[in-house]
């Protein structure tokens, strides 16, 4: 038997390192789970609201011990009925818009083709404002401000979209469309402005300043559509503006009944050069440097004061092209409480979306289809609309606390434990 000292001693096989491509397609699926997961979650959840809100459900159950089989069955029947008419009207039927493609393919009619497609586009319209208030509100986040006032930004960008477009007659499109856009974020920017010149010169809370000129905003929008601005002749008693002038429409890509229009590509247009803002400007790093740390960014020679005003006066411009592209793609005309609460909805977006413009444009995609969606849901099930809400405040809890997710799915967490840095709104 060979001596183990003589033994010779073979290399090791050094382990081959992973490649790059397998460790980044790894890392998006594993970012992708938490999101994906919460939302299958909160379906879940919500699913014990919908048996809650439906009284065949609960006869059914009062006799549970009876005929246990039946409730079941019904519970069943209920939730895929209603989750079955939240798909078909947020993005279509699949088989009827397969039907309408062979149709327009085989004899060329498009109105069975448009019909068929009308949800799904309808998604987007909704989803519109959602994009431009969501990146509002995560712009403001990235100076560490919580602008609270982008609903109210909403009204002001509408109010003055409606009156230049409607005061201004014979321009050509190209000059009058553009000019109403951008006159609303003006009027949006001026308006975000004033919270964060108070902060930057007095400290005054951003929180309560935005929240009190929301209030102040809804009056003046009262006030203007009950008087200056109120529609002469307007029947019923709800108070509206004049109809804006053709030439500051946005475009539509298709023909009634589809709405969609050009403030979608707008829209996608804006988070990008938003993103482009904030990482590849000087005044975008200087931005997310204060709201990092103002202390480090002020030792280091910038002016907190200047991006205070800048980043809130940017946060409120991008609010308000909500407001104007309701204006001139929707309704082309100023109604009273034409918003249902995008701006308050755009705080929770803005946290789904981790403040990043991307993830904001997916967390706008996925509330405009839900809240679409839900109007289907409430006439062919019978669910009330509310329960929408509820699916979504489940998804915005999960979506925050990825630790649940991951303890519930039993996931593991990259790159160890991550140190979080954060500071109080008002420091």
């Amino acid at each position: 038997m060979a001596d183990l000292g003589q033994l010779e001693t073979r290399p090791t096989a050094r382990a081959k390192p992973q490649p790059v491509r397998v460790s980044l397609a790894r890392s998006a699926l594993n970012a992708l789970a938490v999101p994906v997961l919460a939302l299958f979650s909160a379906l879940v959840l919500s699913a014990f609201f919908i048996l809650g809100s439906d009284p065949v459900v609960l006869t059914a159950y009062s006799h549970f011990f009876s005929a246990p089989g039946a409730a079941l069955a019904i519970s069943w029947k209920a939730v895929t009925d209603a989750y079955t008419a939240l798909f078909i009207g947020s993005l279509g039927n699949p088989a009827q818009m397969a039907d309408a493609v062979r149709v327009w393919i085989t004899t060329g009619e498009s109105k069975a083709m448009l019909t068929a497609f009308w949800p799904i586009t309808e998604s987007l319209v909704t989803s519109t404002p959602y994009i431009f208030a969501g990146l509002a509100v995560a712009l403001g986040f990235k100076c560490g401000l919580f602008n609270i006032g982008a609903e109210g930004q909403i009204f002001i960008g509408a109010i003055v979209a409606a009156w230049v477009g409607y005061t201004f007659t014979g321009l050509p499109w190209i000059i009058h469309m553009p000019m109403t856009f951008l006159a609303g974020a003006l009027g949006g920017a001026v308006w975000g402005g004033v919270p964060g010149w108070l902060k930057a010169r007095t400290g005054a809370h951003e929180v309560i300043n935005t929240m009190m000129l929301n209030y102040v905003a809804f009056r003046l929008s009262d006030y203007l559509l009950n008087g200056p601005m109120k529609r002469g002749g307007a029947a019923g008693y709800i108070p509206i503006s004049r109809d804006i002038e053709p030439s500051a429409y946005f475009p539509k890509f298709f023909p009634d009944p589809i709405r969609l229009h050009m403030g979608f590509i707008v829209a996608l247009g804006v988070a990008v050069l938003v993103w482009w803002f904030l990482w590849k400007t000087t005044w975008g790093f200087e931005i997310r440097t204060v709201g990092a740390n103002p202390r480090a960014a002020r030792y280091a020679g910038i002016s907190v004061t200047r991006n205070f005003v800048l980043a809130m006066a940017l946060s409120g411009a991008l609010a308000a092209m909500a407001g104007a592209g309701e204006v001139m793609g929707v309704n082309h005309n100023l109604a009273s409480a034409f918003s249902p609460g995008y701006g308050f909805d755009s705080i929770a977006l803005a946290l789904m979306g981790g403040s990043h413009p991307a993830g904001v444009v997916l967390a706008a995609l996925l509330f405009g289809t839900l809240r679409n969606g839900a109007t289907k849901m409430q006439s062919l099930a019978g669910i009330p609309i509310d329960i929408i809400s509820i699916v979504q405040a489940f998804v915005i809890m999960f979506v925050a606390a990825p630790a649940i997710i991951r303890w519930i799915y039993r996931l593991k967490a990259e790159g160890g434990v991550e140190a979080i840095f954060t500071r109080g709104w008002g420091g």
